[in-house]
């Protein structure tokens, strides 16, 4: 039995059916769950979440949960569909407020409605590309230095083009969202 720090336990079964969903084989299905773990704590993080790991735990939870429903009609990376949990359990903490214990200095800026509506504009923003395009940005900016420049160089070969034709997609994209962000936010700031 697989045991999250959260609300549910997973049994043998359920993580047997997310292992599979990550990738038949079982070796890189471990190495995709805990790749995916890293990342969603990552997100968590860079949102300023205490309990970064606990709310990464949940997203799993909420994803394995959910897994009979989807599994059929879901195709393609399993990862955009992470972090579209994770985007709804992150707004869920900001009204909780619960899981914010940061000193003082710290939680000004987390309780700040600007942040709030960063990040609500941010998941629209996302939302509004095509799926393709949101997974190749998601996909565009993981990793670091070395990681991130073998990662990109990866990703150029499996679309099958060359490393600045990505580079020229991702600034395309990465416009079309500050642009999107702009409006968003002068909508909901004023």
């Amino acid at each position: 039995m697989r045991v999250l720090k959260g609300r549910q336990v997973l049994n043998q079964q359920t993580f047997d059916l997310l292992l599979n969903w990550l990738d038949h084989d079982r070796e890189r299905a471990g190495e995709k769950y805990e790749e995916i773990r890293r990342r969603l704590i990552k997100f968590f993080e860079c949102r300023r979440v205490v309990e970064a790991d606990e709310l990464a735990d949940e997203t799993i939870n909420r994803v394995t949960k959910k897994l009979p429903e989807i599994i059929g009609g879901y195709s393609g990376n399993p990862v955009p569909y992470f972090y579209g949990v994770a985007s709804n359990i992150h707004l869920e903490s900001l009204k909780r407020k619960s899981n914010v214990t940061l000193p003082p200095t710290l939680l000004a800026p987390v309780r700040d409605e600007r942040v709030e509506a960063e990040a609500e504009c941010l998941d629209d923003c996302l939302g509004q590309l095509t799926s393709p395009n949101r997974e190749l940005m998601l996909e565009y900016y993981q990793g670091a230095k070395q990681e991130k420049i073998a990662h990109r160089k990866s990703l150029a070969q499996r679309l099958d083009i060359a490393p600045n034709a990505l580079r020229i997609r991702a600034y395309r994209l990465r416009s079309q969202i500050q642009e999107c962000l702009f409006a968003c936010l002068s909508r909901k700031l004023g």
